[in-house]
């Protein structure tokens, strides 16, 4: 009782210092889990080696691998170019822009993954920005917001989801036949959203043609050649992606594997190629996951998911009502991988006890749209936001954990309420 006290304590001061930033973020991450390590909780197997508690090797790899090829592609000039495409395209109207790149968003997402999303499209927001003289900050957490919604249509879209889908049995068609209905809708709902929550920003048209002149797109791109190479090589990674169940790829390993070719094919020296390599969110990932890991290993996580099931019984509705609310709140404050981790078990034995199973059982995709859009809450709460903020710290435009929270809270309320009555409809009412 006292470790789990003192674990608990030192999560919830981590977690504050990270959320008031009076120190940095990795910093406090860090501080955070040297304290695990100093009461017992923390060892090297259960940080490095077990998949519970530990550091998720396959998001850090995939991350990092994700990023190379992002750093050889801002080589050639493409974010620029789409950039200036992006910019002509919505005509100066801030508003037209931001639905834009959430359309993007939200295509891109259940293909590769949100976290992949991100670090493709957030250089090209910010080139966009930067170009029409408009802040970042809304495109950026729009882009957040869009990719993780987004990426709850599909097996691939998000990590919980792959994690759900392997102990569950849930194909990637599944995911199309029950995920992607609600997701048109929660995107349709956002898109209008966005334009109440961001109305200053949206207010000033800007005169395209007077800040460009007559620069073209095409006059972005700095080496075609290379260009081609890298994007024959990024198609044949999404492609991998998107068949990563039948090929037997982790999505880490494709990552990993697409960044070794890109820089074969580009010839560029490490210096160059590892620049836009965010270290300090690397950093942050892996010391989060301790952190959460280490209330994993104290019993908190579990628990918690002990207490719900014994609450629920055989009432399957109220079971998956405290399972969506439930992930979306307690997914706020963790990071939703390690979150799913230990709640899969836990929401299987859920699953066994209901008249319900596989893909027809509505706790399954309850705790899948709780987890994917608690994502949405805080700064925090999944790999996407840590990304998008650490992209956003290096190019010099930081957005503070409220600064996206207060955005985040709202969205993440409309979409689980929505998400709620999506549930009642579909599996009890119209059952």
């Amino acid at each position: 009782m006292i470790l789990t006290s003192a674990a608990i304590s030192i999560f919830l001061v981590s977690y504050a210092l990270i959320a008031t930033e009076r120190v940095h973020r990795v910093a406090a991450a860090l501080g955070g889990v040297g304290a695990m390590i100093l009461i017992g909780v923390v060892d090297a197997e259960t940080a490095f080696f077990d998949h519970e508690t530990g550091i998720d090797w396959n998001v850090i790899f995939l991350l990092f691998g994700m990023m190379v090829i992002v750093g050889v592609l801002k080589q050639t000039g493409l974010f620029e170019f789409l950039a200036l495409w992006a910019a002509r395209t919505s005509r100066g109207r801030p508003y037209r822009l931001l639905v834009l790149l959430v359309l993007v968003a939200a295509t891109v997402a259940p293909i590769l993954d949100n976290v992949t999303c991100v670090l493709l499209v957030a250089p090209v927001t910010l080139s966009v920005c930067r170009s029409l003289g408009l802040p970042p900050a809304p495109y950026l957490i729009s882009l957040i917001l869009a990719s993780n919604i987004g990426g709850t249509s599909t097996l691939i879209g998000d990590p919980p989801n792959i994690i759900i889908g392997s102990r569950a049995g849930l194909s990637f068609v599944d995911f199309l036949v029950h995920s992607l209905p609600l997701t048109v809708v929660l995107l349709v709902v956002f898109v209008l959203l966005a334009r109440v929550l961001f109305r200053r920003q949206l207010a000033t048209r800007i005169d395209v043609d007077g800040l460009l002149g007559d620069i073209r797109p095409r006059d972005a791109i700095t080496n075609m050649r290379l260009l081609v190479r890298c994007l024959v090589v990024l198609g044949l990674v999404m492609v991998a992606f998107s068949l990563h169940t039948v090929l037997h790829l982790d999505p880490s390993m494709v990552a990993m594997l697409g960044a070794g070719v890109t820089v074969l094919v580009s010839r560029t020296t490490p210096e160059e190629f590892l620049e836009e390599v965010e270290w300090a969110t690397l950093a942050f990932f892996m010391a989060l996951f301790v952190l959460v890991g280490s209330l994993v290993q104290v019993g908190v996580i579990g628990e918690i998911g002990r207490f719900a099931a014994e609450a629920m019984g055989d009432r399957e509705f109220l079971g998956a009502t405290a399972l969506l609310f439930g992930s979306g709140v307690i997914g706020a404050f963790v990071d939703n991988i390690p979150y799913t981790t230990a709640m899969v078990p836990i929401v299987e034995d859920m699953v066994a006890a209901t008249p319900s199973s596989g893909p027809e059982s509505p706790l399954w995709w309850a705790f899948v749209f709780g987890a994917d859009l608690g994502g949405n809450a805080t700064a925090v709460a999944a790999g996407a936001n840590v990304v998008v903020l650490g992209i956003a710290a290096k190019a010099g435009e930081p957005i503070s954990f409220w600064g996206f929270t207060k955005y985040g809270i709202v969205v993440t309320a409309v979409t689980l309420l929505l998400a709620w009555l999506y549930v009642f409809l579909r599996y009890f009412a119209f059952a």
